[in-house]
């Protein structure tokens, strides 16, 4: 079955990471062995080969550099202007996959639509381009307004205000307040451009500003349900229950820690904790039974977003396995059409209803 998958840090692997995504998981993984400068050597799950074999052919690829302030203890850069930088290098490696024929950038109806016939047509997916929608994760890197406006000019058009902690235009996960004034004039140019609101990682103060002072398309490329996983990186039943007011799709994440209650970094193992894909089936089910229906839940896996195969169900392999999951909604007793809502179909409305008057 096609997939959609709203939200993969592609760039940030390849330009951070130094993983060329070019080559087999097996290839990236052996190169990695005996490293350890980042938690998940040895174990990505992710790469252009492996979107291909899953049938993964459209994905929401990030842009993602934090500035961090003398007093935050979190990675990042030093400067806006660094952060901007290093924004600009992974679009240049987006860039580079599109001159090697790996990749599309997807940014309106129309490529939308030749990118979706493409993939519908007989023949292998090895050959063909896998599609991508330039999103940004934290808005630390806008230098200015002005930076947006550039930034929608090279095809951004999805935009999470807040990553984690403090931003210089929202607040994140574990941090509390309200979104600053530049935040606010954030929101007002992003829906002059009709730039997508990604909800995702938003404190719940600036969730709820967030939500008063946009008016545009709203959803959540990765999230999970805080009524089973209790943490403020996860949605309330009640801020779910606005997104699918707003006509939000909410991504189902493949982190671990979102996914089972009681996770504890570099402690527990997947097995351990009994971390499958049915457990991420109890996220997007949860969800369907808030909404009363199928239409606001699809796939933002996050998977290689700063861990690996040791921080993901054990059931995954790669994002190939993606695939397992339309059986696992049939056992549930979901029906056809519903899941192919969940794995492509939400995704595919809600950017036709975003871009229609563009």
């Amino acid at each position: 079955m096609f997939i959609i998958d709203a939200h993969l840090d592609l760039a940030m692997n390849a330009m951070e990471w130094n993983r060329d995504l070019q080559q087999s998981i097996q290839d990236i993984r052996e190169r990695e062995m005996g490293m350890n400068d980042k938690p998940d050597r040895g174990n990505a799950t992710v790469c252009l080969p492996e979107l291909k074999r899953g049938n993964v052919g459209l994905v929401v690829a990030t842009q993602i550099a934090r500035y961090v302030a003398k007093e935050n203890s979190l990675p990042g850069w030093h400067s806006p202007e660094q952060a901007w930088a290093q924004s600009q290098a992974q679009l240049a490696w987006y860039k580079a996959m599109e001159e090697q024929g790996e990749m599309v950038q997807i940014k309106d109806l129309r490529s939308l639509n030749i990118h979706l016939d493409i993939w519908s047509a007989k023949g292998s997916s090895e050959h063909k381009p896998v599609g991508y929608i330039l999103s940004l994760e934290g808005a630390d890197s806008l230098v200015t307004l002005q930076h947006l406006e550039k930034a929608y000019e090279y095809g951004l058009r999805a935009l999470g205000p807040a990553h984690y902690g403090p931003g210089r235009y929202a607040n994140g996960t574990d941090a509390t307040g309200e979104m600053n004034a530049d935040g606010l004039s954030l929101l007002k140019k992003m829906e002059e451009l009709n730039i997508i609101l990604d909800a995702t990682h938003l404190c719940d103060d600036a969730f709820w500003q967030a939500l008063d002072n946009f008016h545009g398309h709203v959803w959540a490329s990765h999230n999970m349900c805080r009524a089973l996983v209790n943490h403020n990186r996860q949605f309330s039943d009640e801020m779910i229950k606005v997104l699918i007011e707003r006509g939000a799709v909410i991504g189902a994440a493949f982190d671990a820690w979102m996914i089972v209650p009681g996770w504890e970094r570099k402690k527990s193992t997947p097995e351990g904790m009994n971390c499958s894909i049915e457990k991420v089936i109890d996220h997007i089910d949860h969800i369907c039974q808030l909404a009363g229906n199928c239409l606001h839940v699809g796939i933002g896996s996050d998977l290689d977003g700063a861990f690996g195969k040791e921080q993901c169900p054990y059931d995954l392999e790669t994002i190939a396995d993606l695939q397992s999951i339309p059986s696992l909604l049939y056992k549930r007793g979901y029906a056809a059409g519903d899941v192919e809502n969940i794995m492509h179909k939400n995704w595919i409305n809600f950017l036709r209803n975003a871009w229609s008057k563009e």
